[in-house]
């Protein structure tokens, strides 16, 4: 190790140099301490590398290899929230540091691709994660079984309160009437067509490919239909669409699809209210051009949005973009929540069967590098309306 601890030491100078926000205190396997960055605001994480192989991981495999080295116990800190933030919103200045490269880059990026959302595929990827299990996600998310952001009024919103407010705001883009008809495109547990049916008397066909959420807005919110369908399937005229965090699933080589089914399922006038989640224009490319531990570990076949891109998509299609919001601060809190109450149902023991010591690591990493994207602001979440005009 000592050997070898120069040419760590220069990784290190690499990470130093392109923290313009922020700072890494580091504790060393050589038993010495850094003080990376400081030179600008932003949060500061503290961070021990028992091995300098968690250097080399990260280097040659970005967050992949550096989710690796976490579960191998290469290294730890006291709260990994700062320390995704710090790489996120330190972006710009460190540059390749940190993202996959070479022939690492090939492998995860092949892995990726290999798992894209085709009709055969989209299925698979969605029940990989949604069909864990109704018992597992009850555990941590509100009563309403959101698992999406929620927008806070206030510093008071209970997480109740916040998906309440997130279901609202969706509803009030419809601009709909009794009756009309609504189609809800990943309808996840069911909570917002079960309140656009019930609370405000529309007539919802929610869709989805997850038999486990299929199963539950079944039964807790039979006011809708609910039907185990690809979007690109559907066919049909509704007065307005829904659809809430759906299109990250479907990969970059799919928004096309995905916004001619809202063009062609859409009456004239009608209105799409979508809420979707952005990766900063200035890292897409870089994003695109590899894989990360999302999409690597939790989410196959995902991509976040280039909000430019997708808003060309769209407006092509005749649909108008108008009336954009976003709240990226309140997914902040919303996976904090939701970390959380993970824990505390860690804790006292009331995961289901199954759910290994690994699994527990796995998404204690997930939920925080998500908090992490959020709060640096490299990730967005936003809602808009989309009204046909042709």
């Amino acid at each position: 190790a000592r050997l070898f601890a120069p040419g760590f030491h220069h990784i290190l100078d690499r990470i130093d140099a392109g923290l313009d926000y922020g700072s890494f205190e580091c504790k060393l396997p050589d038993g010495t301490a850094r003080i990376l960055g400081g030179r600008g605001e932003g949060p500061m994480a503290e961070i021990t590398l028992h091995s300098w192989n968690s250097l080399l991981r990260l280097i040659n495999s970005g967050s992949v290899g550096w989710y690796r080295a976490w579960e191998l116990g290469e290294w730890e800190s006291v709260d990994l929230v700062p320390v995704f933030d710090l790489f996120v919103r330190n972006r710009e200045g460190l540059k390749s540091t940190g993202r996959a490269s070479g022939f690492f880059n090939w492998i995860v990026k092949r892995k990726h691709n290999n798992r894209s959302n085709s009709k055969q595929r989209a299925r698979q990827n969605i029940q990989y994660h949604y069909d864990l299990g109704n018992d597992f996600y009850r555990l941590w998310l509100d009563d309403s079984m959101s698992y999406s952001s929620a927008i806070f009024a206030n510093d008071k919103d209970s997480l109740e309160q916040a998906q309440r407010n997130k279901i609202d705001a969706i509803a009030e883009r419809l601009s709909t009437k009794a009756g009309d008809k609504v189609l809800e495109i990943g309808c996840g547990w069911g909570s917002l067509s079960g309140s656009l049916a019930r609370d405000r008397k529309l007539d919802v066909t929610g869709i989805s490919l997850s038999d486990e959420q299929t199963a539950w807005a079944r039964e807790h919110h039979p006011e809708a239909q609910y039907l185990i369908q690809d979007y690109r399937d559907v066919e049909g005229q509704y007065d307005a669409i829904a659809s809430v965090e759906m299109v990250e699933a479907v990969g970059q080589q799919y928004w096309p699809d995905f916004l001619d089914s809202i063009a062609r399922n859409l009456k004239p006038g009608g209105r799409a209210g979508l809420q979707y989640i952005t990766i900063a224009d200035d890292f897409f490319e870089q994003y695109a051009a590899s894989a990360d531990f999302i999409q690597t570990y939790i989410f196959p076949g995902g991509m976040l949005l280039s909000e430019s891109r997708f808003r060309e998509l769209a407006e092509a299609r005749g649909l108008r973009w108008t009336d954009q919001n976003s709240f990226g601060i309140d997914y902040a809190e919303t996976l904090k929540l939701w970390r959380d109450r993970f824990d505390q149902a860690v804790e006292s023991g009331a995961l289901p069967a199954g759910f290994d010591e690994r699994f527990v690591r796995l998404w204690r990493f997930y939920l925080a590098y998500c908090e992490g994207g959020f709060r640096a602001g490299g990730i967005d979440v936003a809602q808009v309306t989309l009204i046909k005009e042709r």
